[in-house]
């Protein structure tokens, strides 16, 4: 349900980014000193606790929207905002519902919001800021050079971690390839992995809400997050096994994201969220990797060869040892692919020794 949520969310502040032909009607309003109350969508429900006003079923456009706020009472947009279907019609909610607002058109929105499950937009004539109020939660929209701020100082982060990320990813590959890996050393991975994560989702949702504003941090996030793939869960499935745990790639994604920032700092949070028993030294515990996060390295290899690979050596240092016939007698791979295989663990290997030595 919270996804669900999140998801409405962010669909709102699409339809309400700078660009959009609703935020244009919006700040008309604002221009206009004028207050406003819209309801994206309409049912039974929203039929039911309307009264009064008139139906139009008209084409949006941000000029009707100015026009209509200007009389008293809510307009009401289908859930796509393409089409003013009322205006001018009073909202008579649920009074039991609980709400944490003072103004009646912001009670009201809340409200509104909460009984129906469409997000409600109230415009504030005295306070001049436009509230969105979605799935329970209330969002105020802010002005685009504020929200760049914050949005530029993430991507200052974003690339300090970015850059650690690719260290110890590095190191990683080096141990991979020398048998060295210890239990820290994944858990430092998926520490920055789970970070770097978690700074583009922020990104991208002010990206979301800066609309036509935010191109080119759209650029810049791409630019820095293209590389990574799906990392973690391919770290994840190399150490499942070496960690004794039965459960899901699925269920240890979640249990990374269920980390609070403070847990994240821990390595040893970390290591438990795969499944590691991290009691004493057991962070130093050497662990080997299956090999699916070096397979996926190798170019033009496709998944399910890499999945024959992994569960016929199982293990990548018997797969670094495999000469060509070894390679071959796995299902699906012919001489040319098997040269490729060999060929490509090769190169990896000696970038990755040369990356962490020179």
């Amino acid at each position: 349900m919270e996804r669900s949520d999140d998801e409405l969310l962010r669909a709102t502040l699409a339809a309400v980014a700078p660009g959009t032909e609703l935020r244009d009607g919006l700040e008309r309003i604002l221009r206009g000193r004028t207050g406003a109350l819209i309801v994206l969508g309409q049912d039974k429900v929203v039929e039911a606790m309307s009264t009064g006003g008139f139906p139009l079923a008209i084409d949006f456009s941000s000029t009707r929207l100015r026009e209509l706020a200007k009389m008293d009472g809510a307009i009401v947009l289908d859930r796509e905002g393409t089409r003013i279907l009322r205006a001018a019609t009073q909202l008579l909610p649920d009074p039991s519902i609980e709400t944490n607002e003072s103004g009646t058109r912001h009670r009201t929105a809340e409200r509104v919001a909460k009984q129906t499950g469409f997000p409600v937009v109230s415009v504030s004539q005295s306070m001049q800021i436009v509230a969105l109020y979605v799935a329970g939660r209330r969002h105020v929209l802010e002005d685009s050079l504020a929200i760049l701020s914050r949005a530029n100082q993430a991507l200052q982060t974003l690339e300090r971690y970015k850059s650690r990320l690719d260290e110890v990813a590095g190191t990683l590959s080096a141990l991979e390839i020398e048998d060295l890996v210890t239990v820290r050393d994944v858990a430092s991975v998926l520490q920055r992995l789970e970070m770097v994560r978690r700074i583009s989702e922020e990104i991208d949702s002010y990206v979301v809400e800066l609309g036509t504003d935010g191109r080119l941090l759209t650029l810049q996030l791409a630019e820095l997050t293209g590389g990574l793939g799906n990392d973690r869960e391919l770290v994840i499935r190399d150490y499942l096994d070496a960690a004794h745990n039965t459960g899901t790639v699925e269920q240890v994604l979640a249990d990374l994201m269920e980390l609070t920032s403070t847990q994240l700092l821990d390595l040893a949070a970390g290591a438990r969220a795969v499944g590691f028993n991290v009691g004493g030294d057991a962070l130093d515990t050497a662990v080997s990797p299956r090999g699916y996060r070096l397979l996926n390295k190798v170019p033009r290899l496709p998944g399910a060869i890499v999945e024959r690979l992994v569960d016929h050596f199982e293990g990548l240092q018997k797969l670094l040892a495999a000469n060509l016939e070894d390679l071959m007698a796995v299902e699906g791979v012919g001489e040319g692919r098997a040269r490729a295989v060999r060929e490509g663990l090769s190169r990896l290997a000696e970038s990755s020794i040369l990356e962490r030595y020179v």
